[in-house]
């Protein structure tokens, strides 16, 4: 097992008053060369995003683009002709294979909006365009992973799924908690990304904001040491 810790001090930042973003890896005027990816996992987004503001409508090719609102939530409006609101306790999914036009708006005139973004590229090109949104209630399946993204045909028990051999998981943990996760499939490594609260993973602590990349194992195992939430990204570590 290797593994390593990105400390939430070292995110690209920037603010545009509007916007206030956190950048995992490089992205639009952030660089980092040290930080372009994590195999697949091309962009993590932790976005803040005022009342009434959004990102009008740009274009995405040959990515697959997921969603996850953390407060309150997104309009969604594409070129396919989706238009959906998607909310906290959602995950939105989207191929933009061939090439869409989509926009995300805060769908609050009062109150802010804060996101996740996900970009990981996708394991075949130029695919059709597809857009999907579900919900998922964390808080019933409280200390357990909940598997909310998987690969196309592996999609289990209500999992959204994309064009990539990648696996996404939620949980919500209580303190004193130990959590096993076991590698779905082999040569992929793990992003883990502290949503809220602190855990321990091979000896070092893991706090809110921060992420642990892990490659090179079978079963990883985390500790909480407060009420947690956890995102687990599973991806491949190279083009298959």
């Amino acid at each position: 097992m290797r593994s390593r810790l990105f400390p939430k001090s070292g995110r690209g930042t920037a603010d545009h008053g509007w916007l206030q973003a956190n950048f995992s890896f490089s992205f639009g005027q952030y660089y980092n060369p040290d930080m372009v990816q994590f195999g697949m996992l091309r962009v993590l987004n932790d976005d803040t995003i005022a009342a009434g503001m959004g990102f009008g409508t740009h274009p995405h090719d040959n990515m697959e683009i997921i969603t996850i609102p953390l407060e309150g939530g997104l309009t969604h409006r594409d070129s396919m002709g989706s238009h959906a609101t998607v909310r906290f306790g959602e995950v939105q999914v989207m191929s933009a294979g061939t090439g869409i036009t989509h926009s995300e708006m805060n769908a609050s005139q009062t109150e802010r909006a804060k996101t996740l973004q996900l970009w990981i590229f996708p394991d075949k090109q130029d695919v059709i365009p597809r857009y999907d949104q579900k919900g998922f209630d964390l808080e019933s399946h409280k200390n357990t992973l909940v598997n909310i993204v998987a690969p196309e045909g592996k999609a289990e028990n209500g999992a959204l799924w994309i064009h990539q051999d990648a696996y996404l998981h939620l949980g919500v943990f209580d303190e004193s908690r130990a959590v096993d996760y076991q590698l779905k499939s082999e040569g992929n490594g793990v992003y883990l990304f502290l949503i809220e609260g602190q855990i321990e993973i091979n000896g070092e602590t893991v706090n809110e904001r921060d992420a642990f990349g892990i490659v090179e194992f079978d079963t990883l195992t985390f500790t909480t040491k407060a009420p947690s939430k956890v995102l687990i990204i599973e991806v491949p570590m190279q083009y298959k």
